[in-house]
């Protein structure tokens, strides 16, 4: 309805979510931070290859942007999930 501005917008402050979970995260440090930022990498080159392919098949920079909100959604969830059960240890 708004276009892919909206979109790029909430991608954005969607974004900055998982941003924060994840820098909690590697300042704790050790395995788990380590862990983390290898799947970090990797999700990044992942998702980049993804869209690539997205776009060079004729998908729209829309689809690309909706993809890359679910992928964020799931790591928000992941990382949530994490911090909630460590908080309560």
């Amino acid at each position: 309805m708004f276009g892919p501005c909206y979109s790029s917008a909430l991608l954005a402050l969607e974004a900055q979510r998982v941003v924060e979970l994840r820098l909690v995260k590697l300042a704790w440090g050790g395995l788990e931070a380590q862990a983390e930022a290898q799947l970090m990498i990797a999700e990044k080159v992942s998702a980049a290859i993804e869209a690539a392919g997205t776009l060079l098949t004729g998908g729209s920079p829309e689809a690309v942007i909706a993809r890359y909100r679910e992928h964020i959604a799931a790591n928000t969830t992941r990382l949530s999930a994490a911090t909630d059960s460590g908080s309560e240890a």
